[in-house]
């Protein structure tokens, strides 16, 4: 078993994206995205990655060497150019930015733009709540979902995160999708052989399917049914109308080599709570885990992503053979 540290998985990962044409700085960004949250169960979003966005690197899909940049257009709203790279360094220089300008103006936003896949939403915001922020992501993705009555797709999964700081805790993080699963689930299942289940996808035709390489040919299953591509509207206005970026309908696949950039989208919302003129913030959130707690079998988001958090940290992760098969073993 090929068991190794967080820290040593991800300077194997990073050494895999140098060798294959990326910046340092862009393969230092995308290796802790990608350990992160392996070590956090989201597989998905996780290792199974690396050689799709390889893959893209080499037909030049991603720009490896492409530096994101930064402009402050008014005091609370940056736009951000990732130049057609990763989304991850475009990311990082978004939160950055943000812990700033929401100590001055009480809420910032980022919008980021010809950017790629944005991976565990939730790991981004998280840092925004770690630092006593609340945090707001929405990004669009290729499309995959189908407007209520349609049969057509024109949104993407278009994820949602949002995070807030717990005093002596975790921050609470939510991060979801707005099909059914998030679209990474189907094609951890596509690479391993397995059948998915009825209810996540449709295929080409609309009919439902659990074969996973059908589902990813055919339409995601909206969460909650029209409330979920409503939802899925709004993030599309937010992540791409307003960012300038790609529509869904128009940005090329996260999941393969062909056709141009994806161009999609981003925007990130960061809010300072003493912008509010209060300090009720930390206890307020403290009555409400506490409310939820109290409940048996209720519990706050996230918990077993934190438990194999831990696990991981004290333990590692287990590299995957094949991964270890093409790229060599650590050391």
């Amino acid at each position: 078993m090929n068991r190794v540290s967080i820290a040593a998985a991800e300077a194997y990962v990073a050494r895999i994206f140098r060798s294959h044409g990326a910046s340092a700085l862009a393969a230092a960004s995308v290796a802790r995205a990608l350990v992160g949250a392996e070590a956090d169960g989201l597989k998905g979003h996780g290792l199974s990655r690396i050689p799709t966005y390889l893959g893209m690197l080499a037909a030049g899909k991603i720009r490896g060497d492409a530096v994101p940049t930064a402009a402050r257009i008014r005091p609370a709203t940056l736009m951000i150019d990732a130049a057609d790279g990763f989304a991850y360094p475009a990311i990082d220089l978004a939160c950055a930015e943000l812990a700033v300008i929401a100590r001055e103006t009480g809420i910032a936003a980022a919008a980021i733009t010809r950017s790629n896949h944005a991976g565990a939403l939730g790991h981004h915001v998280e840092r925004l709540a770690e630092q006593g922020l609340i945090a707001l992501f929405f990004a669009n993705t290729p499309e995959a979902i189908a407007p209520a009555g349609g049969t057509r797709a024109v949104y993407g999964t278009n994820p949602i995160a949002f995070a807030a700081p717990l005093p002596g805790r975790p921050p609470v993080v939510v991060d979801l999708a707005l099909s059914t699963v998030a679209r990474g689930n189907i094609v951890a299942a596509r690479q391993k052989g397995e059948a998915i289940p009825e209810g996540w996808a449709l295929d080409a035709e609309g009919r439902p399917t659990t074969d996973a390489g059908e589902a990813l040919k055919g339409t995601m299953v909206a969460l909650g049914g029209a409330k979920g591509t409503a939802l899925a509207l709004m993030v599309e206005v937010l992540a791409a109308a307003l960012t300038g970026a790609h529509l869904s309908m128009e940005a090329s696949s996260f999941l393969d080599d062909k056709g141009p950039p994806p161009g999609t989208g981003q925007t990130i919302l960061a809010i300072d709570p003493a912008g509010f003129g209060h300090a009720a913030l930390g206890a307020r959130m403290t009555a409400l885990a506490a409310a939820i707690e109290a409940q048996p079998g209720a519990r706050l988001p996230g918990q077993r992503r934190l438990a194999l958090r831990a696990a991981a940290a004290g333990g590692g992760i287990v590299l995957p053979d094949e991964l270890v098969a093409r790229f060599g073993a650590i050391g």
